[in-house]
């Protein structure tokens, strides 16, 4: 199953964390000082408090609630409370493989699986979340609903749609290089798209 873009890379920089959904599953993505992405259930093993709330340090996920931090791995490497304590390796955050291409950040919530391959030179251009299902984003650009909209009319333009709770849709487009007077316009079109379909949701 092709994996969910949750992302774009440059939107998590170096100690950045956020709360993002992959196929319906909340999970807390962060990136650590080294640059690598993880990405885990949103939840801290010790009393459940959003990990997406927590910070980073170096490249460990503090959570906010009582500090407990864990590694890249999701192990469980330093309890403050217990400093001396080196914690047991049950105590873990679950994760879901987590992987960067084409300046996009997948999840692939079922196991590991390749991100789809895409034109090479493709630059991110923005993220909006429109409050219609993927279907009905397809439909407005044209397209039957699939992984990647190549839009018909506008070729130098990518949405990557991915689906979220509550009946919405989270879109990250990539366009090719353009100039920044083209890039303005690709941005009003995105703005359009999403007028139109929510337009068609409220009809």
């Amino acid at each position: 199953m092709t994996p969910c873009p949750v992302a774009l890379s440059r939107d998590l920089p170096p100690g950045g964390v956020k709360r993002v959904f992959a196929r319906g599953r909340e999970l807390a993505l962060w990136r650590g000082a080294s640059g690598q992405v993880a990405a885990w259930d949103n939840r801290c093993p010790h009393r459940g408090m959003r990990l997406s709330h927590g910070f980073v340090r170096g490249d460990r996920l503090a959570c906010l609630y009582h500090g407990w931090q864990y590694g890249t791995d999701g192990t469980c490497a330093h309890i403050p409370a217990h400093p001396e304590l080196c914690p047991p390796a049950t105590i873990r955050a679950t994760g879901c493989d987590a992987a960067e291409a084409g300046g996009v950040i997948w999840v692939a919530p079922e196991g590991y699986a390749a991100p789809p391959e895409l034109p090479r030179g493709l630059v991110a251009l923005r993220s909006l979340t429109f409050r219609c299902d993927a279907a009905r984003l397809a439909r407005i650009c044209g397209l039957e609903a699939a992984p990647v909209l190549y839009l018909p009319d506008h070729p130098s333009l990518v949405i990557l749609p991915n689906p979220l709770p509550g009946g919405q849709v989270e879109a990250h487009v990539l366009t090719a290089p353009l100039p920044a007077a083209d890039r303005v316009a690709a941005v009003h079109l995105t703005e359009a798209l999403r007028r139109a379909a929510e337009a068609e949701e409220t009809a």
